[in-house]
């Protein structure tokens, strides 16, 4: 789908300095706590802008960019623990004690991170309102979003790239696939059903879209849940 794709996440601390991190993707879920200074991140869950504290959670092969501010930026990434709330952006009261706790072992800093987190709401623009809407099943067409929003088709697509780094239509495309990854994980409804009711043109166009993705077709991303939760029956991954 051309994004920079990278492989496995480093566990532990890393710097930025300002500037912009391009659209990328992460094969591997991660949770990322910030440390210090303060960036916005634009990705597959939403548009946030995070300081000291906050803890973004990224699923398995979601793509975000990072637009880093004037001040450099760290940040702790941590795998991702069992028991974490749904939602992408939480806060942590201590992050001093999680990085304490880190520098012996990365599993047990996320396991607190999960067992002392709260929610936080973003504050949303209207980018961010459209990436909720393409997020969601059966999602509306662009022209109509833009006209009900008494918005141009072109200042949507323009306002949108901006913001997120890619086209709503790519947006949306993306969302459907990883929301078939879901589905496929968590039921044995059949691909062609699965694949009309998130609104592709039919199973082929599914396994396209999940292979370009993962690498596997649907039916082999189906195997490869199986492997690994008959291994490892708690294992997130999405």
């Amino acid at each position: 789908m051309g994004e920079r794709r990278l492989g496995d996440v480093h566990f532990g601390r890393e710097t930025f300095d300002a500037g912009d991190l391009p659209r990328h993707r992460h094969v591997q879920g991660y949770l990322t706590l910030v440390l210090c200074g303060g960036y916005v991140e634009a990705g597959d869950a939403g548009r946030f802008r995070v300081r000291e504290g906050d803890v973004l959670v990224h699923g398995a092969y979601e793509t975000h960019q990072d637009r880093f501010e004037r001040r450099v930026a760290a940040v702790l990434n941590l795998p991702l623990a069992a028991g974490l709330p749904s939602a992408a952006l939480l806060r942590v009261a201590d992050p001093d004690a999680v990085v304490r706790l880190a520098e012996t072992s990365v599993d047990a800093a996320a396991a607190l991170v999960s067992s002392s987190c709260t929610e936080s709401k973003p504050v949303m623009d209207w980018p961010d309102l459209l990436a909720e809407a393409l997020r969601r099943p059966q999602a509306t067409g662009i022209g109509d979003w833009a006209r009900r929003h008494s918005l141009t088709p072109a200042t949507v697509s323009r306002g949108f790239r901006q913001a997120y780094g890619t086209t709503p239509a790519r947006y949306r495309m993306e969302a459907r696939t990883r929301l078939a990854l879901e589905r496929i994980r968590g039921s044995s409804q059949p691909l062609v059903d699965l694949a009309f009711d998130l609104g592709f043109a039919d199973q082929a166009h599914m396994t396209r879209s999940l292979t370009q993705l993962t690498g596997m077709s649907a039916s082999g991303w189906r195997r490869h849940v199986k492997r690994i939760q008959d291994a490892k029956p708690s294992a997130r991954l999405v």
